[in-house]
């Protein structure tokens, strides 16, 4: 919960010339999963989360300016969002940092989205990916509403959908018909470069 101490320390590490990713990756998302788990434990309440992702979040406008970016070129526009009936956003938040590194362009829809929300976005913006994330078991009947839109409008042959989230499995997303699974934000890139065979 030492927000204030994070940006220095993430100033010092990316002085000495450590990976950004890495301190992503294993620093910052890995102290936060930490918090996660003591909230679980009701060793942490809401109040010590919101101060642990400030931590987060401070360390995360240091680190992100020194992703690598893997490619110049803008790819395709990916719609990206936490499904209907979960508001916890910081994993979709860190897909979104590496996908837009990876050169994709993202078009966030942040949090609680209705299902029709990304079908209309789809739309308006002619985008070839949809990202649906949950952390909530209650909220994956939103996933399954998202796939079926799709179908209902005519838009899946067009649309790659991947999937991710604490209760989120490659089962799952076999199961309703989504293209693909990522456990985090860096398998996310590497699958979205294979379905949309970018590399």
């Amino acid at each position: 919960m030492e927000d204030e101490k994070v940006i220095p320390m993430a100033e010092e590490y990316i002085k000495y010339d450590y990976p950004a990713i890495d301190g992503i990756l294993y620093g910052l998302v890995d102290g936060m999963n930490r918090a996660a788990d003591l909230y679980e434990k009701e060793e942490y309440f809401i109040p010590e989360l919101m101060i642990c992702s400030d931590a987060m979040y401070n360390g995360l406008n240091v680190l992100r300016p020194h992703l690598e970016q893997y490619d110049s070129q803008q790819k395709c526009k990916v719609v990206i969002g936490v499904v209907e009936g979960d508001t916890h956003d910081i994993g979709k938040n860190l897909v979104k940092i590496m996908l837009e590194a990876a050169g994709y362009q993202v078009i966030d829809l942040g949090r609680d989205v209705p299902a029709v929300s990304f079908i209309d976005t789809v739309k308006a913006e002619e985008a070839s990916v949809v990202a649906l994330s949950t952390l909530m078991t209650t909220s994956t009947s939103s996933m399954q509403r998202v796939m079926e839109l799709l179908d209902e409008e005519g838009l899946r042959s067009n649309v790659k959908v991947i999937v991710g989230g604490g209760p989120i499995s490659p089962g799952f997303a076999k199961k309703i018909g989504a293209d693909g699974y990522a456990k985090n934000a860096v398998e996310a890139v590497k699958l979205l470069n294979h379905l949309m065979g970018t590399y």
